[in-house]
């Protein structure tokens, strides 16, 4: 059997709600693994689409084909600005801009659809962020994970600097692990 095809592109507004029903799915299926739903529901809150990311665009759809018609399979991407992590309803935002003198660019918001986890999409969208942050005059990069985002960025060369948890509404833990990477000169390959 054939590796799948991925294409990508910068999302647009018109990607927003299938962007959002991706995610939904992502958090509620990629999590099982790793967090119980009392977790998940707590881990939701801190979670979703900054739509920041699509008008400064820096937010990535990738895709493939499947019975003919296009399948966003993943989104995610990186940010010039301050925050590290949350959706557009998430308290605590810095939308200021980072100095890539002395700042690390952001990955942000990095989801992938249920079923296509571990082909690649991940990956992708991790060298996508870094050269273009790269690009931007970034020298390093920093993300916040969930437990289940983890594994993949350690595997990309992110380290932990700082492991948070909140509490959700709901008083169940929801766990954020900041990562950070030097962003080297391109990688080949």
């Amino acid at each position: 059997m054939n590796a799948p095809r991925f294409t990508h592109r910068l999302a647009t507004e018109a990607d927003v709600r299938a962007i959002e029903d991706l995610m939904k799915a992502a958090i509620a299926e990629n999590m099982k693994d790793f967090l119980t739903g009392e977790e998940i529901s707590a881990t939701q809150e801190s979670m979703g689409l900054d739509t920041t990311l699509i008008s400064d665009r820096t937010y990535f759809v990738v895709e493939t084909v499947q019975d003919g018609t296009a399948l966003i399979v993943g989104c995610g991407g990186w940010s010039r600005r301050r925050t590290l992590y949350g959706g557009d309803q998430t308290a605590g935002r810095d939308d200021s801009y980072a100095d890539p003198a002395t700042d690390a660019a952001r990955i942000r918001a990095m989801y992938t659809r249920p079923g296509w986890i571990r082909q690649g999409v991940g990956s992708l969208l991790l060298r996508l962020g870094e050269n273009a942050a790269r690009a931007a005059g970034y020298k390093a990069i920093e993300l916040g994970a969930t437990l289940s985002g983890e594994p993949l960025y350690r595997a990309r060369g992110y380290r932990e600097t700082a492991r948070q948890t909140l509490t959700g509404a709901n008083g169940s833990p929801s766990v954020v692990i900041v990562m950070h990477k030097p962003l080297t000169p391109a990688e080949r390959g």
